[in-house]
């Protein structure tokens, strides 16, 4: 999956922001990247889903006015 967070601030990361990268590094995901302008995040369907529920309900939360989403399936998982 890959997501972002708004609304930016390129001078300090927003609350929703850090609570986004806190809850996607706490899932139990195989691999996850935090960058400035976008996050990575790969696992099992079920592991990801539950991360982005989770993700969703605290960055609305925490202040964000959109979270915009990306998820792929790889051949052979099943969502």
């Amino acid at each position: 999956m890959e997501f972002t967070t708004e609304p930016f601030d390129l001078d300090e990361a927003p609350t929703h922001a850090v609570v986004a990268r806190e809850v996607i590094q706490a899932a139990e995901l195989d691999a996850v990247d935090v960058g400035p302008f976008g996050n990575t995040a790969e696992g099992g369907a079920d592991e990801v889903l539950t991360a982005v529920d989770s993700l969703l309900r605290q960055a609305l939360a925490s202040g964000a006015t959109r979270v915009s989403l990306q998820v792929n399936v790889i051949e052979g998982e099943t969502p």
